[in-house]
């Protein structure tokens, strides 16, 4: 069984407290993504987000953080670009000798074709340009993640690791080893062997969430009411511990044109997790919303 998570404690927590990190991915991508992580702020619910520097809106967010520098932001690690036609490239070189951008230049759409066809050496130098881009435009970032995983391909995962605990700051990854973590293919890894490597990496002061959850599958023709139960049998069922819940809140507006099959995804998230309804669910689970700033500011002080 796994020892409770030492965070708990260190954020003044007891054993049995849930913990949630209502996590905005993917802010910089539009002008939507920005407003939907900000508008969310007086709310207290996500208080956190990740900025994919490669993004075309990125700049529209970095100068918000710079004129609110109590914004809760990490770098989101971005080697794909997903959509059809609105895309993304590197930050740094796009040199067709790198492996990390298709013919036009762009970021590949999956994260297998980005590792077939990949110079890790080049992937690496690109983690380290956005981070240092982020860094540079005066935002004090407080975490790492990693857009649709691809900085947990085998082949970068170690230098994954090595990032956060080099910038001194959390990356996300899960101390149990279940069906999120295997999903992430990196590599052949039994129970014990995930224990030990997590031991070893909270031995280097490195803080780690217990549970990963992520937006569930609805249709456009579901209610609002009915998508809103799905979030909150989620959030009825989590166990004690942090748990990362993966978002995507949108403000109406662009998404619509860029994703039109997926929006409805996110412009739901954008107007339920401001409201009263959540609170109160919250309110009566008992579980506390929270954001990466904590959680950097205590490892940093057991470092």
């Amino acid at each position: 069984m796994t020892s409770p998570n030492p965070l708990l404690a260190q954020l003044g927590y007891p054993p049995d407290a849930r913990l949630v990190i209502f996590h905005a991915d993917d802010v910089g991508m539009c002008h939507g993504s920005n407003r939907g992580f900000l508008d969310l702020q007086p709310a207290g619910i996500v208080r956190t987000g990740s900025i994919m520097a490669p993004c075309p809106w990125v700049p529209e967010i970095l100068t918000a953080c710079r004129e609110q520098p109590e914004l809760d932001v990490g770098v989101h690690l971005t080697l794909n670009s997903e959509w059809s036609t609105y895309q993304w490239g590197p930050v740094g070189s796009r040199d067709q000798a790198t492996g990390l951008v298709d013919p036009l230049g762009y970021f590949w759409h999956r994260p297998p074709q980005t590792q077939a066809a990949m110079n890790p050496a080049a992937a690496v130098a690109e983690f380290r340009a956005q981070i240092e881009m982020v860094s540079a435009a005066g935002v004090d970032f407080t975490h790492i993640d990693t857009h649709m995983g691809a900085a947990l391909l085998p082949e970068l995962f170690p230098t994954y690791v090595e990032l956060g605990l080099e910038y001194g700051v959390p990356v996300l990854l899960l101390r149990t080893l279940d069906d999120y973590t295997r999903s992430l293919d990196i590599g052949s890894v039994s129970a014990g062997e995930w224990a030990e490597f997590v031991a070893g990496l909270e031995a280097r002061g490195m803080a780690l969430v217990d549970h990963f959850r992520i937006t569930p599958g609805y249709g456009p023709q579901d209610q609002e009411g009915g998508r809103a139960i799905l979030y909150e049998t989620i959030l009825r069922e989590l166990p004690p511990g942090v748990t990362y819940f993966s978002l995507h809140p949108n403000a109406p507006g662009d998404i619509e044109v860029i994703v039109p099959d997926r929006a409805y995804w996110r412009t739901f998230e954008y107007e339920y997790f401001q409201s009263q309804r959540l609170k109160d669910v919250l309110a009566a689970e008992g579980i506390v919303p929270i954001g990466y700033r904590a959680i950097r500011d205590a490892m940093r002080a057991v470092a």
